[in-house]
This record gives structure tokens, sequence and C-alpha cells, in this order.
């Protein structure tokens, strides 16, 4: 199987929006990466956007429970027209990704964040790597499907519960493809000047919504879709900072 850098680097040179309805994203991501200080850093780079342009969002969950999102495009066209609800921060500044080897990447929030990712294969992840790369897309919308994926995944991967599909926090329904998965092997960080040790497993998983964020470190490239935004359904960007 080609390297996460190759297939990031294709999906870069040629974005190709995900088909169906709704809101939709072609998307590569730290799906959690959970530090032994008690904080967990997620990402999501969505080179392809039904709502706006491409972005770069980074995920911050501090030990107390507090989420705050770091991107490089407006609320409303990023993570947060999701999530806003449970964040008590939201920033919009650069974001900086650059891939250092095959496997591993920095990603640097000017002044905020500065993050190093290695990332590894495992026999679980080439199976279901392998898995993801040969189901037809209406099966990724089969939601007795993505219930099996779920179970098996979270199982191989020691990744506790797994929701493909559930509730945003801000009311949009939701369906999750990840089609190629690496575990992270490595991974070191600071948020405000202060180090977040070393890779561990969460005790206790976190959630936003109906998203359960994996107990394990993992980086998954596939898709997304989301209800499209109804005023009269869905909470608009809202945080606890405004």
């Amino acid at each position: 199987m080609k390297e996460p850098r190759e297939f990031v680097e294709s999906m870069e040179a040629n974005p190709v929006m995900p088909a169906g309805e709704g809101e939709r994203f072609a998307v590569y991501a730290v799906m959690a990466c959970p530090f032994e200080s008690g904080d967990i850093l997620c990402n999501r780079r969505i080179p392809a956007s039904s709502i706006g342009p491409a972005y770069t969002s980074i995920w911050h969950r501090d030990p107390e429970g507090r989420w705050r999102f770091h991107q490089d495009a407006p609320p409303m066209q990023s993570c947060p027209r999701f999530f806003g609800s449970a964040l008590t921060e939201v920033t919009e500044s650069d974001v900086e990704w650059l891939w250092t080897g095959p496997r591993s990447f920095r990603i640097v929030v000017p002044g905020r964040i500065e993050w190093e990712v290695s990332l590894a294969p495992s026999a679980g992840t080439r199976a279901l790597s392998a898995i993801g790369g040969l189901l037809p897309d209406g099966l990724w919308r089969s939601p007795a499907v993505l219930g099996v994926l779920e179970s098996i995944a979270g199982s191989v991967l020691g990744a506790g519960k797994l929701a493909l599909a559930g509730r945003a926090s801000n009311g949009q329904n939701y369906i999750a493809n990840p089609q190629r998965i690496w575990t992270i092997s490595s991974s070191r960080a600071t948020v405000d000047g202060r180090d977040l040790g070393s890779v561990r497993t969460l005790p206790t998983q976190a959630r936003l919504g109906d998203f359960w964020v994996p107990r394990t470190g993992l980086f998954a490239i596939g898709r997304s879709f989301f209800d499209a935004f109804d005023p009269a359904r869905h909470a608009a960007f809202a945080y606890e900072g405004v």
C-alpha cells in the first residue's frame, strides 16, 4: 500500500468532492492523539468542501475537558459549523502542515500549538484499509454496514466505542467514512508552551455530540457527510466564549 504522504499529495493535487446530497467533504485527519498529560489533539484537513474553500482545523481538548478549535477558515465554513456549541474557544489563524517523511508530519498553529506526528501500519489497520478500499459507495452509507465496521475497528484497534454515524453537537446528522487508517506510533506536542508528554491510551473516552474520540492514536483518510445546514433545526456557530 502507498504511504500516507502519497495519498495526501494525490488528494491535494486533485481534490475530489464526494458524490451525494447534503454537505460533503474529502478529508484526511488525526482522529485522535491522546497524551499522558490528559490532553487530546485531533485535526481535520479538508482538500475539498461543498461549503467553501479547503481548510485545516486543529482540535484541542485540555485535561479539564474543554475543547478549543483553531482553523484557517471562518467558523461557518469549517468544523465549528458542526461542533461550535460544545466549544470553549474558536480561533481563525494560519495553520502550517509540513510532511517531514512518508509517514511523518509537523503541524503549527503560530503562537499556540507545535505538534509532530509519526504514523505506522499495523495488522489491524492494514486489514481495515483493505476492506475500506473494496467497499462500494452504497455500503459506506448503510447504517448496518457502518455498525459492523464500528464494532470491528473499535475492537481490532483498541479504540473503544466508535460512531461512524450519528449527530454532531450542533444537531446535524453525519456519516464518516475512514477508508484508509494508520496508527500513531509517536507524537510530541506543546500547547501554549506546555509539553503534553508522550502518546498514551485514554482511560476514559471523550466525545463531541455522538462522535466518540478514539482511545488510541489514529490517522485516517476518507470522506464525511453532514445534513445541509437548516437554521430551524441546527445551531448556528456558537461556543461558550461568545
